[in-house]
């Protein structure tokens, strides 16, 4: 029996030492190294204070700001300590009378807009923290955000080409607007 617990006990302190300790400063010090402003949260900075995050998307309720898409965390929405889904099936009730609410909230916002709605405006990403939506869901929501900030719609539309971020390296993903930057260069304009 002896001759199996120490060598058990050994490997069992070596893997802690090496998977517990020294790989996680190991890719610690390469994300810092190789990413640093990503290792480090990108940290949106104006005015010397810190005002969000480039990666985690912010609960903006205003009309005269651009929504992001719904966040599944909890117990507030964007909780990055709490990153998930939120776990419902597409033929889930809970589900379908979420969509339903949020679908009910923008057209309360903005009754004039009879455009579809984008389906990221009213579905929550799998992480819940997702910062960004499509060119479709901003120029969906350009009629209120100009209503309230009386501005024309063409600058608007102006603002999300230029915030507009294209597919990485041209191919994965899909064009995106970061919400977080766009409401900062919306409140610059002032």
């Amino acid at each position: 029996m002896k001759d199996l617990i120490r060598p058990a006990v050994s490997l069992f302190v070596l893997l802690t030492v090496v998977t517990g300790v020294a790989y996680p400063f190991a890719i610690t010090g390469v994300a810092k190294t190789v990413f640093s402003e990503q290792a480090a949260g990108s940290i949106i900075v104006k005015d010397g204070k810190p005002v969000g995050s480039a990666i985690i998307g912010q609960n903006f309720t205003d009309p005269k700001y651009f929504w992001g898409r719904p966040s599944a965390t909890s117990p507030q929405p964007y909780n990055a300590s709490a990153s998930s889904g939120s776990n419902l099936g597409p033929l889930n009730p809970a589900l379908v009378d979420a969509v339903k609410g949020r679908i009910d909230a923008l057209k309360a916002a903005d009754p004039g807009n009879n455009a579809p709605i984008p389906s990221d405006l009213v579905t929550a990403s799998a992480s819940g923290l997702d910062p960004h939506i499509s060119p479709a869901a901003a120029e969906y929501q350009v009629g209120r955000v100009a209503r309230a900030r009386g501005l024309p719609v063409e600058k608007l539309i102006a603002m999300i080409e230029q915030h507009t971020e294209n597919r990485q390296w041209g191919l994965f993903g899909e064009p995106r607007v970061n919400v977080q930057e766009l409401n900062l260069a919306l409140d610059a304009m002032r």
